[in-house]
């Protein structure tokens, strides 16, 4: 687990919220659950008037903004797979 990886959803909203990235200290790697941030669908959430706040990214050629008033704790065994990070 590192800080800014990035995770696709398994949950229920994968269909809008395809990934989620991690932004919890590695310091509780060893903590079972995971703070989260989901990065939605651009198309599902539309024109942000909040760029710096609602940054956009392209992960695995799908267009995501980030929504950090959605911040949420999950199981860290309910994460799919890795898929990048946004360390870079």
């Amino acid at each position: 687990m590192a800080q800014f990886d990035v995770h696709r959803n398994t949950g229920q909203q994968q269909a809008s919220i395809p990934f989620v990235v991690i932004v919890q200290s590695s310091q509780f790697k060893n903590y079972q659950r995971r703070v989260v941030v989901p990065l939605v669908r651009a198309s599902v959430v539309g024109a942000s008037p909040f760029a710096s706040f609602n940054p956009t990214f392209t992960i695995r050629g799908i267009t995501v903004v980030l929504h950090p008033l959605e911040i949420v704790s999950v199981p860290a065994q309910h994460l799919g797979a890795k898929v990048g990070s946004l360390a870079d």
